[in-house]
């Protein structure tokens, strides 16, 4: 039976060590079996976050080996044995313990989204190419991989300014639902900061539901924002008509 060694990360964000656990690797066996096998024998005091164990729920993200993943999805058997395997919380987000780290701030952000705006008394139909362009956006499963790894947030720690990839997906799935009337490009402009993010694309690589965060969110809401703010022909049209924008 192979054995793999676990380096992970014991502490909270004002005090911390690292740590060396041995696991036997069986078949079939994912990162967090190794994390529950270390907190069932070795160590069970050790905090992971965790829920549905089927790559549903978003709850066990953290980082293994340097990368931003789901521990449920992470194969043993696709990591390297021959040295430790390193497991750390995510950095973009303060630790409370071990590896759960406080995700509130993405909540928070969250509320500031105007919610789904129908019009009222609206013939709730819809063409399947509608509704295939927004489905994509409902994928989200909240993991928070694509706030860990945007460089805004983790290198930055803008987040007074700035809103991240997951909820520039949210606010995509709205302005693009073909009943939805509200107007949230000032909000995307302003309070979700979108002019921060210069389309690196590292979000929609480590999306675990691969949603093409880069090119079917962020790019045409930015898109919307140029439109609003800074198209010259519509500058001219203001002026002339003395129309303000929305």
């Amino acid at each position: 039976m192979a054995e793999a060694t676990l380096n992970i990360f014991r502490g909270d964000s004002t005090n911390g060590k690292r740590v060396d656990y041995k696991v036997d690797v069986t078949p079939g066996m994912v990162v967090l079996d190794a994390l529950h096998a270390i907190q069932g024998h070795q160590a069970p005091d050790l905090a992971v976050r965790w829920n549905c164990k089927a790559g549903k729920c978003g709850s066990c993200s953290a980082e293994v080996n340097g990368r931003p993943r789901l521990t449920c999805k992470t194969r043993m058997d696709s990591l390297p044995l021959d040295r430790p395997i390193t497991v750390s919380p995510m950095k973009t987000f303060p630790v409370i313990k071990d590896l759960v780290t406080d995700v509130s701030w993405n909540y928070a952000v969250n509320k500031k989204i105007t919610p789904f705006t129908p019009k009222k008394d609206t013939d709730w139909k819809m063409y399947q190419q509608d509704i295939d362009r927004v489905q994509e956006f409902r994928k989200c499963i909240e993991c928070f991989l694509c706030q860990n790894v945007c460089h805004v947030l983790r290198d930055h720690d803008v987040k007074d300014k700035f809103g991240g990839p997951r909820f520039f997906v949210r606010a995509a799935s709205l302005e693009m639902h073909p009943l939805d009337v509200a107007d949230r490009v000032p909000m995307i402009k302003e309070e979700l900061g979108i002019g921060y993010c210069n389309i690196t694309k590292c979000c929609t690589e480590v999306c675990p539901e691969e949603i093409h965060i880069t090119d079917n969110a962020i790019i045409p809401l930015k898109e919307r924002v140029v439109d609003e703010y800074y198209d010259p022909i519509l500058r001219i049209v203001r002026k002339i008509t003395g129309a303000k924008k929305a």
